[in-house]
């Protein structure tokens, strides 16, 4: 039986990038745990809606979505749903 191979401790990725070129994932078979995945194949029914404004709104909107982390178009869905849900109330 071969020994247990141990993944080492990584100061940076450029040392984890050069140690996976040089080993093989095989020989830390052992090291990883089983896990069950789901994965959803079924396309989300979704639909597009194309919007203009005007460029000064835009800007802020992106300033805005970067801020918080982000994308512009999630932001607006984001806001757009939570106003909905105050106007049905």
């Amino acid at each position: 039986m071969k020994k247990k191979k141990i993944i080492p401790k990584f100061k940076s990725l450029k040392e984890e990038a050069e140690y996976w070129d040089k080993n093989s994932l095989a020989d830390h078979w052992d090291s990883f745990e089983d896990i069950d995945l789901f994965i959803n194949l079924h396309k989300p029914k979704e639909e597009t809606l194309i919007l203009r404004v005007q460029k000064g709104l835009k800007s802020k909107l992106d300033k805005i979505a970067k801020e918080k982390g982000l994308k512009v178009s999630s932001l607006v869905r984001l806001w757009l749903t939570e106003r909905i849900k105050i106007s049905r109330a």
